[in-house]
Parts: structure tokens; sequence; C-alpha cells
């Protein structure tokens, strides 16, 4: 993710000018559907054999070395991350879009609550139910139906992009994806080291919800962006009254 091309801002603290045409980039769109479209043909390969898919000795491999012992500072870790990705996690999204209303940030509210919900129930639950792959045995958590993909790792992915696109001004987004990077790589850990998930579909659900996000963002950056001149307009005249 830390390739993601760094855009002109759309935040309060740096607004993109409503008619500036680089926040919708060719390379953010195109990115997207490389990674949204990668996680689709992985899974028309595993949906081929559910059992056994191509890499499944991989898979197989990597499962292994995540035998143990579960216990000490990664198992916090791992339950701390189980936890966020889980639905009592949904406070993060929540208290974001509640910022955002406070600020009358109607545009971006909106965006966060459609994309973060199509995000987690199309593109996760539609290639869930595509494939339906078995999950490793004896996980250590709760599991739905379906290991492929990771909705864990998806729902990290996306928010990520989502926060980096509402809330991180442009001058430090490439601090943020390179630290949303790391964020995502340890939920795709923590999913196999509670043996919810195999590594691929851990991969699978990082690329679906990063893609998906930034699909999302070329989709939305004029309307993003005519919000953000608002913002920075209304500011200026409290400045100029006060």
């Amino acid at each position: 993710m830390s390739t993601i091309p760094v855009d002109p801002p759309l935040e309060v603290a740096a607004p993109a000018s409503a008619t500036d045409r680089g926040s919708r980039s060719t390379g953010t769109l195109t990115l997207g559907i490389a990674l949204l479209g990668s996680a689709a043909a992985l899974g028309l390969v595993v949906r081929r054999d559910v059992g056994r898919p191509p890499f499944q000795s991989f898979d197989d491999r990597w499962l292994s070395w995540m035998g143990g012992p579960h216990e000490g500072l990664p198992s916090t870790v791992a339950a701390l991350l189980n936890w966020f990705g889980g639905p009592l996690g949904s406070v993060v999204p929540l208290a974001l879009l509640a910022f955002l209303l406070v600020r009358r940030r109607w545009v971006s509210a909106g965006f966060l609550f459609l994309v973060y919900m199509a995000g987690n129930m199309l593109v996760v639950q539609g290639l869930k139910h595509l494939v339906d792959r078995p999950r490793p045995e004896n996980p250590l958590v709760r599991v739905d139906h379906g290991s492929f993909p990771s909705g864990h790792a998806a729902g990290a992915a996306l928010l990520v992009v989502l926060v980096g696109v509402l809330l991180v001004p442009a001058a430090r987004r490439r601090a943020w994806w390179i630290g949303g990077a790391v964020f995502t790589v340890a939920m795709m850990w923590s999913r196999t080291w509670l043996h919810a998930h195999w590594l691929s579909d851990t991969a699978a659900g990082a690329v679906a919800g990063a893609g998906a996000g930034l699909i999302a963002w070329w989709l939305c950056a004029p309307a993003l962006a005519r919000e953000a001149g608002r913002t920075a307009e209304r500011a200026h005249s409290y400045r100029r009254a006060a």
C-alpha cells in the first residue's frame, strides 16, 4: 500500500480545490482496479478446488509456523487485533463518523459510511459466498462461514485508505500509507496466528479492501474536493469575523 500515489489533499487543514483534477488521479483508479481484480482472480483460482488450491502447500507451511505456543505478548496483540476487526471494533469507524458529522462534513461522512459498509458487506461477503473455502482446523476465535477472504484484513486495509483520504493531510500521507501497511500486515499475521485464516485469505482480504477504497476515492474525489473547498471558505469566514 505504500505505493499509493500521493494525491492533493481533501481535508480541512489543506483543502483541495474543487477544480483540482489531480485529486482524481488515473493512477489511483488503476491501482484500485489492479488490487481488487487480484483478489477476484485469486478467488476464482481457489474456487476451482477449495480444498487444495495450487498454493495450499505454502498455506500449510505458514500455518505450521503459526503453531504457537499461543501465549504472552503475541497472543495479546492477536487478541486486540481480533477485537479491532470484530463487531466491537465498529466503535472506531463510528467514532470517525461522529467526528465528521460534528464538523458538518456531510459528504465525507456519507462517503465513510457507504464505502465502509459496501466494502465489508458487498466485496468481502460477495467473495466469501463465491468461494466458500474451508477454514483451518481448530481456530482459536469464533469465526463465520468461508475462510476466503479475510474480513479482518479487508476491513483494516479499507479503513487505512478511508482515514488517509478524509483525515490525513496530503503532505503526511506517504508516512500514513507506510504505517497503514504495517498495521494491515499485523492484522494479516494475527488472523493466521489465531488459525482463523490461511495466509492467502489474508492477502486477498488486504488487497480487496485497499482496492475497493481506492476505487471509491476516485469516484467521489470531485465531491470531496468541493466539500473541502466549502469547509475552507467557512473556516476563513469565521477567522475574519473573529
